[in-house]
């Protein structure tokens, strides 16, 4: 089923995946050369796929500490089946320690954390989410497959609270995801096939809140709608060769609405984009050499102000030089019409800050990507080792799309970031255990002509990042442990003394010092998790589960920015990661 990349599927507001990992048969991940079959986003691309056997039937149920679910595949003739997976959070009558970690690193610096500051402010919330995920499979023929798939997701958020003369205020946030599609693929000859695949997905992010009695109202509304349609076919030119060719249209709307009532505002942005692509793709393999070279062509317009085309190459090589050695050459054009902003730190009560935007190529340009990297791999027996060096080029960025929290929030520049660096790989593994440890230097920079110094580190500058994770089984029992260790991210801290704080300017402002020279403490983190199976009978199977995270309660800050007080005092603001969190699980399955 096509999805939009970009909007967001989550549960309990990105900590969660609404994707059910028991339903997912297979995920490919690809950082670099990519195919062209794949446009629209300049980050890595996450293939995954569900059960797409008719014939299959199984079926599945769980919990844990946070949520339940359930999931399964009921053939209804030889030709037919449905699936179905449906989860939803157990938080309304279960305050386990889990949620409560979870909702502390969710709601921290929003509406509801904040307000409770004032011990005399009582509050109530009411948080929940859930998620349903339905597929039918038909098979026409052997030749002929057609799939219906659709995903539902929901979070829901409310919150009153109530001061000491009996004042209320009232909020509440809704975040739905929706999405359906088709496809019908098809084998017309040995060497020629089809697949047809349309889709249509909607994001809608609402949050309402009532302040003052009800004197203050305000309303926001980010909206996302995409239709898509996808046609591409294969032929198998010779044993050596494969062609690939299609077309594809995608249709993204956006709506950006805000109303107050006091004072009265009120502003109601919408946008459309069109993009079609054309795509086509040579894949040579030999016992030596495997090859994947094409290009992806994009005629995109937005409605009312652009029209444009982008060309963009792709390439995926793979050399086997000697016995177990090989190494690669991976190239890659790429670009996206949509962002995310932050208008105020406060947007959707402070929990969903971003919005959904589209590109006008005025105050904010597609954004465009140049990336290479070169990689050796050795891979014998039990052993891998690979070592690969990449650097990649990103145009049309813009401050408002990047999360600055400093002088430049809200200016609008618009730059480029580039990113150089290597990764080193080391993996071990038996039929009893297997162990990896990794290892990553990027060096990652802004470069932008209106802003000084113009190049600075970016947000997202974490120059060193260590991985070490193991796994062991035993029988029946299973036990993992990770390590992730990463160098602090960069910010921007106020000048020193008397010159931090503007109270000429109205309101006061904070001055600061250059763009993020400062950096967080070191990132690091622990986690363990065991599971132990079981059975129940000769046709049901049984998993316990237990894991706890940051097991060494190390308390990590994600985030730090400031703010001016009502009082006109400069504010230190911390966002920090989950501390110690421990779960435990249960599922059953047949």
């Amino acid at each position: 089923m096509g999805r939009h990349k970009n909007v967001p599927v989550w549960a309990f507001f990105g900590l969660i995946s609404a994707f059910n990992p028991y339903l997912t048969n297979s995920v490919t991940i690809t950082k670099n050369g990519t195919s062209p079959q794949y446009g629209d986003g300049i980050s890595s691309v996450i293939d995954m796929r569900t059960n797409n056997n008719v014939n299959d039937s199984f079926f599945g149920a769980g919990f844990n500490m946070i949520s339940a679910d359930a999931y399964t595949q009921v053939p209804i003739t030889n030709k037919g089946a449905l699936q179905f997976s449906a989860r939803r959070s157990i938080t309304d009558f279960l305050n386990s320690p889990t949620y409560n970690r979870y909702f502390d690193k969710t709601f921290q610096d929003s509406d509801i954390e904040n307000n409770d500051r004032d011990t005399e402010i009582t509050r109530r919330e009411d948080f929940y989410f859930y998620d349903f995920t339905a597929k039918a499979l038909y098979d026409i023929t052997n030749k002929h497959k057609l799939r219906f798939s659709f995903i539902y997701m929901n979070n829901v958020l409310n919150y009153e609270e109530t001061n000491a003369n009996n004042e209320s205020n009232f909020s509440n946030l809704d975040q739905e995801n929706t999405s359906f599609g088709g496809s019908l693929e098809s084998k017309w000859t040995n060497k020629f096939s089809t697949k047809i695949n349309a889709y249509r997905t909607s994001y809608n992010l609402n949050a309402n809140e009532v302040a003052n009695n009800q004197e203050q109202q305000l309303q926001q509304t980010n909206k996302v709608l995409e239709n898509g349609l996808k046609a591409n076919t294969k032929y198998q030119l010779t044993d050596n060769i494969k062609l690939i060719n299609g077309y594809q249209l995608i249709e993204t709307g956006i709506i950006n609405f805000t109303n107050v009532t006091q004072p009265p505002y009120k502003k109601n942005i919408k946008g459309v984009i069109r993009a079609h692509s054309i795509f086509s793709e040579i894949d040579y393999q030999t016992i030596k050499l495997k090859a994947r070279a094409g290009a992806r062509v994009n005629y995109i317009e937005n409605i009312n102000t652009f029209k444009r085309w982008i060309v963009e190459p792709r390439l995926n090589i793979n050399y086997n030089i000697a016995t177990n050695f090989n190494a690669s050459l991976l190239g890659e054009f790429k670009s996206q019409t949509t962002n995310q902003i932050i208008d105020l730190e406060q947007n959707f009560l402070g929990v969903e800050k971003r919005r959904w935007i589209l590109a006008d190529e005025d105050e904010l340009p597609i954004t465009t990507s140049k990336q290479l990297s070169v990689g050796f791999n050795y891979e014998k027996n039990s052993i891998y080792i690979g070592i690969e060096g990449f650097y990649k080029n990103v145009k049309g960025i813009s401050t408002l799309t990047q999360g600055f929290q400093n002088q430049d929030q809200f200016n609008g520049e618009i730059g480029k970031y580039n990113i150089k660096g290597i990764e080193f790989l080391i993996n071990k593994k038996n039929n009893n255990y297997s162990t990896w440890l990794s290892y990553t230097y990027n060096l990652n920079n802004y470069v932008f002509k209106d802003i000084t110094p113009n190049t600075f580190p970016n947000n997202l500058d974490i120059r060193h990042t260590i991985t070490f994770a193991a796994n062991y089984n035993y029988k029946n029992f299973k036990i993992g442990v990770g390590v992730n260790y990463n160098s602090g991210k960069p910010y921007t801290e106020p000048e020193e003394g008397n010159n931090a704080l503007d109270l000429f300017s109205f309101p006061a402002k904070i001055n600061y010092k250059d763009p993020n020279s400062s950096r967080l403490p070191n990132y690091v983190r622990a986690d363990i998790s065991a599971l132990y199976n079981f059975k129940i009978s000769k046709k049901y199977k049984a998993t316990l589960g237990t894991s706890i995270l940051n097991i060494l309660n190390k308390e990590n800050i994600l985030n730090r920015y400031y703010r001016v007080t009502n009082d006109n005092e400069i504010e230190t603001v911390e966002s920090v990661s989950l501390g110690i969190t421990p779960n435990a699980s249960f599922r059953i399955n047949f």
